[in-house]
């Protein structure tokens, strides 16, 4: 049964503030100390036995592998911050350089690298990647979805439709698009528009690694088939999100029966609250179906 997760950057995972009043959240502690329990660290000795017991093994997680994939306007690296904490708790991940030329291209970019994982894999998207791990999802070996200020499209639906739905986010203003048919945040608005919370050297470095993305061909292109209608799917919503509207990551993570987590974030939660990105994909990757 789907529901509610909360998360705290002072600890692993803790409480998270929905920043809507009236929302309801399941309060879950996944701190330092529950994650150590889980993973079968030590195990308190019986203090009248006369011979040492052997350390228990290891529990391993459902999931080893966690696949990460980026968003328009940025690259593999927007992962940076995220990828150590997630490696320091012995997951094998990877993340994606897609090229944003297609939903297609990007998919099969996707495909080829979980193809290359063994066993048990979450597969992680990141704003417009949403789209892309939706299909790429129904890979055998996807075990899990994460959306991390993300969309969740339906079958048919494109990015150009979804935003529909709800009021133009203000970083939307920021967007142009070049004469090959490609779309770029103004460099002088990438912090504001992007990652208002993130430090400005930091956010000039992301502004200037940005990967534009083609409108017709990624923001026209229909959703195929949702892996998420039949696989487990987390999303953290982002409630002060400039490019994609909070409201309508609330309904998308509704929609498709999600275990929501909330932070008080800009579009860039994976560079700004790269704590509670991780703790979601950790408890994505230890759900037992």
């Amino acid at each position: 049964m789907k529901h509610e997760s909360s998360l705290h950057p002072s600890q692993l995972a803790a409480e998270t503030n929905s920043g809507k009043p009236g929302e309801r959240v399941t309060r879950r502690r996944f701190g330092i100390a529950t994650l150590s329990a889980t993973a079968g660290l030590l195990l308190p000795r019986d203090s009248f036995s006369s011979a040492p017991e052997p350390a228990p093994l290891p529990t391993p997680a459902m999931a080893n592998n966690i696949v990460l994939v980026h968003g328009a306007f940025a690259d593999g690296s927007s992962w940076s911050r995220v990828i150590p904490l997630l490696e320091a708790k012995g997951f094998n991940v990877t993340a994606v350089q897609n090229p944003l030329t297609s939903l297609a291209e990007d998919v099969a970019t996707t495909r080829r690298l979980l193809a290359q994982q063994s066993g048990p894999t979450i597969l992680v998207g990141h704003s417009y990647a949403g789209f892309v791990i939706t299909e790429a999802g129904n890979a055998p070996n996807v075990v899990g979805l994460v959306y991390i200020s993300s969309y969740g499209p339906a079958e048919g639906e494109s990015h150009d439709d979804l935003v529909k739905r709800y009021a133009a986010p203000p970083g939307s203003s920021a967007v142009r698009l070049d004469e090959n048919g490609y779309l770029w945040i103004a460099r002088e608005k990438y912090r504001e528009a992007f990652a208002q919370d993130v430090d400005p050297p930091q956010a000039a470095i992301m502004a200037a690694v940005q990967k534009p993305v083609s409108k017709k061909n990624c923001f026209g292109a229909p959703a195929s088939a949702p892996a998420w209608n039949s696989k487990p799917s987390w999303f953290l919503v982002s409630t002060d999100d400039h490019m994609i509207n909070p409201e309508l990551q609330r309904f998308m993570a509704k929609r498709m029966s999600a275990t929501t987590a909330f932070a008080p974030s800009s579009h860039a939660s994976l560079v700004s609250h790269p704590v509670e990105t991780a703790n979601l994909i950790v408890e994505a990757a230890n759900h037992k179906a």
